[in-house]
């Protein structure tokens, strides 16, 4: 298991956007679980919202006084192939894993069980990290799953195959109601949703003149209607169906642009294999462009596109949360979105953005925002007000404090 190394996040930089308040009591929370050893375990430190959350969310714990750290496991490649299966079938592909892959699968995480060390509350995210509390025997801390996924059509095999590890934990959180298995058999389950942080470099607000010098650099004209849709490469974002709602647009709108930007992570071994699928759906048109990582698209640049979008799309199949969703919003941009898993909690259809079930409408309602320019600007205050509200940093760091302080009620443990 390795450490991950963090920067400085201050909670005091918060207060222009949460009130004076809401800064106080998060203090005053901070100051009662001040010193626990909170430890969070996912599988990789870059790509994905996990990651993402991670990298704002610990440093924000450890300013308010919690001795907050961060993990990732150690694996081989082999191991994320196997975990890339278990994510698809648990948001509903018949996938089957081999005896050998879940001896791999396990044996990984055995390996990796020593590294948690002496904490009091370790949050182990997702698939790749849920047998770690197995394999902890002795371990005198508290435990906690937390699930990011959108298990709500899960395969029964390999739920099956998960669910006895999840409820040895202590806790386990899910995004949405609906997520959570009938058969899950656990005390303590809790419904959280992730948030973003606005103080990233990826949620600043951009000068107008900067964001459209960013955007040009990488061919796009910001002066034309830009589509843009951030999510990794992968058959649950439908990329190839926001091409295809893309065209309709087109045939309406000659001059409309899509940019489609995804990061490649070292979790998922699928995502290269992905994008050649929808590098040759696009075809040789040169008003789609595909972005990543690989080409220098990072948080600055996913900002940029973000602030010069006409409409952000997330045309998602399944969808755990989609914190893209809510980074569009804050900047003030509507979002067409899939009506699935956490996407209706972001986008309040007509209000915020529009929510789709199929291209056609998906093209409709790209077509109605690029179309009425006062329509747009509505729904990005409405939206913007929505995220402040409900999916900002400081609300999860106020769901982990309060955690931290119900599991460790008792007291601390002392082991050292």
């Amino acid at each position: 298991m390795r450490s991950v190394a963090l920067g400085n996040k201050r909670l005091i930089d918060y207060v222009e956007v949460i009130g004076e308040p809401e800064y106080e009591a998060l203090r005053a929370l901070g100051a009662s679980v001040a010193g626990t050893r909170v430890r969070h375990v996912n599988a990789t430190a870059y790509g994905g919202g996990v990651a993402e959350i991670l990298q704002n969310l610990v440093p924000l714990l450890r300013d308010v006084g919690v001795d907050a750290s961060w993990s990732v496991l150690e694996a081989p490649a082999p191991f994320y192939d196997v975990t890339k299966k278990l994510h698809n079938s648990l948001q509903g592909m018949a996938i089957d894993v081999s005896d050998e892959e879940k001896r791999l699968y396990l044996e990984v995480q055995k390996d990796n069980a020593a590294g948690v060390g002496h904490v009091d509350v370790v949050l182990a995210h997702d698939p790749q990290a849920v047998a770690l509390r197995h394999f902890s025997p002795e371990t005198r801390a508290r435990w906690v799953w937390r699930c990011h996924i959108d298990t709500t059509t899960a395969y029964d095999p390999s739920w099956s195959l998960l669910r006895p590890y999840v409820e040895e934990h202590d806790a386990a959180i899910f995004t949405m109601p609906q997520f959570v298995r009938p058969d899950l058999r656990l005390s303590k389950i809790l419904i959280q949703k992730p948030t973003i942080d606005p103080n990233s470099p990826k949620n600043r607000r951009l000068p107008d003149a900067e964001a459209r010098e960013v955007v040009a650099r990488f061919g796009v004209d910001p002066d034309r209607p830009l589509l843009l849709q951030v999510s990794r490469f992968d058959p649950w974002k439908d990329p190839l169906g926001v091409i295809d709602a893309y065209r309709l647009v087109k045939a309406e709108i000659p001059t409309v642009q899509l940019v489609m930007i995804g990061s490649l992570a070292d979790d998922d071994p699928e995502g290269m294999e992905y994008l050649r699928r929808t590098q040759a759906h696009a075809g040789e048109d040169p008003d789609v462009k595909l972005l990543t990582n690989l080409e220098g698209v990072k948080d600055r640049e996913v900002n940029a596109f973000q602030c010069v979008a006409a409409v952000v799309v997330q045309k998602s199949l399944r969808e755990g949360f989609g914190l893209v969703v809510a980074e569009a919003l804050w900047k003030g941009v509507p979002v067409v979105g899939g009506a699935v898993g956490g996407i209706p909690t972001q986008i309040i259809d007509g209000e915020t953005g529009f929510l789709v079930s199929s291209v056609e409408d998906c093209a409709r309602r790209c077509l109605q925002l690029l179309r009425d320019p006062a329509l747009r600007q509505r729904m990005g205050e409405v939206g913007r007000e929505h995220v402040r509200k409900h999916f900002l940093i400081t609300r999860d760091l106020r769901d982990q404090l309060e955690l931290a302080r119900e599991l460790t009620r008792g007291g601390v443990t002392t082991a050292g």
